[in-house]
């Protein structure tokens, strides 16, 4: 019985990171101090993602050089094709 927070397609977990922090320039994505970086959390799918993304981003809107990013976990983490990849 999968739980309530328990969100997969296809059996996998779709996770999502959000993030951010103060940029040294607009145009750049260069932090300004990386120990200062807001975790906000992990989350199961993008919707939930987004929604912490956008509360993040309203909180700091009068802080032009502070960002906060969406990172698709779920396309960096593969244990299937890693343990494929060690076993060549």
């Amino acid at each position: 019985m999968a739980g309530k927070n328990k969100t997969k397609t296809d059996g996998r977990q779709l996770l999502h990171l959000v993030f951010g922090g103060e940029l040294i320039e607009l145009d750049k994505v260069t932090f300004d101090d990386l120990d200062k970086l807001d975790i906000v959390g992990i989350y199961p799918n993008y919707a939930s993602a987004y929604d912490a993304w956008r509360d993040a981003a309203h909180r700091t809107v009068d802080d032009a050089h502070m960002r906060y990013f969406i990172v698709h976990l779920h396309r960096l983490l593969d244990p299937e094709r890693d343990a494929e990849a060690a076993n060549r």
